[in-house]
């Protein structure tokens, strides 16, 4: 298989144009028209996953965590990140990372983590604003149902729960065929006026190239009017952090049981119990402290999250429940999700869930 036919499988699905502007998302290490055999899922690069992929004979790595962050000035051993970049490449290995672009899809880290958790009518907990742009164009009449499609076949017209969004407008639209141009209606040299549909409809940025070819393959006019606008909307379709409902509410202990069992952990950090019951969750995988006011905010009754402060703890006066389960024991869930994307589309392939512990906090 080409490395660039796995990459697009998960850019598709987690644009990069997602990720954090701190981010490194992405292939980091390797060539992406190379053939490979072989991938090893796991959230962190250590050095035993790397001895982990060439005992099992795969040439590629695909990690939640990149292995590069920062700029690297020198490759010479004498730190474990450098090791493993010079291992990495002596075996022929490509090391591909996706991190915040999957946990600001709206289908990625933290929806997987809802899901484990039992959650239902989850929806991104801070959307983000100026994704979405919207596209305006004008069709003949008798050709608009076929534009329409082929744009919503390409990612166009969605809006929250609903797909086909458009809105469209009758108006006239007038144009001169110049003496070299081959028009769709009227003639050359003189002025002809069309009855058109102005379609309108929404699309998230990334997706701009895609429709707009879209577009141009199956627009009738030989030079075809479109705009296209930025829009300051939120996008529900990508953010930060979940938030749902559990099926049945529970009791705060219960429900703290109930997270540890599912994340195998051997320890929660919690704030006082409120006394409430647990009905409406909010949760971000990794470090997630940034979205406890979005959580108070959603009114939630928990909010669930790792590497949540000292301070942070002190914000559960506005009658939340906090608790830290640990970066690792939030996101260990991403390996399970590519692997199910990735097995989905490429059935046959050798896709491998690591083994290898890769979590640095061990707890007594």
């Amino acid at each position: 298989m080409n490395l660039r036919d796995l990459t697009t499988c998960i850019e598709a699905f987690a644009p990069l144009s997602l990720q954090e502007d701190y981010d490194n998302s992405g292939l980091i290490i390797g060539h992406p028209e190379s053939e490979v055999f072989g991938v090893l899922l796991c959230i962190d690069v250590t050095e035993p996953i790397i001895e982990e992929a060439i005992s099992r004979g795969c040439d590629v790595i695909i990690a939640h965590h990149p292995l590069i962050f920062d700029g690297i000035r020198q490759i010479t051993g004498r730190n474990p990140t450098e090791r493993m970049i010079e291992m990495a490449i002596r075996n022929g290995i490509a090391i591909y990372a996706a991190h915040t672009n999957l946990d600001n899809a709206a289908s990625g880290v933290n929806f997987m983590l809802s899901q484990k958790i039992g959650l239902r009518d989850c929806k991104v907990l801070k959307p983000k604003q100026g994704l979405l742009c919207k596209l305006v164009t004008f069709c003949p009449a008798d050709h608009v149902a076929e534009v329409r499609e082929a744009l919503f076949q390409a990612g166009a017209g969605h809006i929250g729960n609903y797909d086909n969004c458009s809105f469209n407008a009758t108006g006239i639209g007038s144009f001169r065929a110049l003496e070299n141009a081959n028009p769709f209606a009227g003639e050359k040299n003189k002025l002809h006026f069309e009855n058109e549909i102005r379609i309108e409809t929404v699309f998230p940025f990334y997706l701009q190239s895609a429709i707009i070819h879209a577009l141009l393959a199956i627009h009738p006019y030989e030079e075809v009017a479109y705009d296209i606008y930025k829009l300051e909307n939120n996008f529900d379709g990508a953010g930060a952090g979940m938030i749902g409902e559990l099926h049945q509410e529970m009791d705060e202990q219960e429900f703290l049981l109930h997270i540890k069992k599912l994340i195998g952990g051997s320890t929660i950090r919690h704030t006082v119990l409120t006394g409430k019951k647990i009905r409406r969750v909010a949760l971000c995988g990794g470090s997630g402290s940034f979205l406890i006011n979005s959580a108070i905010a959603a009114n939630a009754d928990v909010f669930l999250s790792g590497d949540i402060k000292y301070h942070d703890f002190f914000m559960s006066e506005a009658g939340i429940l906090l608790a830290d389960i640990g970066h690792y024991e939030s996101e260990q869930f991403t390996k399970e999700l590519l692997f199910t994307l990735l097995t989905k589309k490429f059935p046959n392939f050798a896709i491998f869930i690591s083994n290898t512990p890769t979590n640095p906090i061990i707890y007594l």
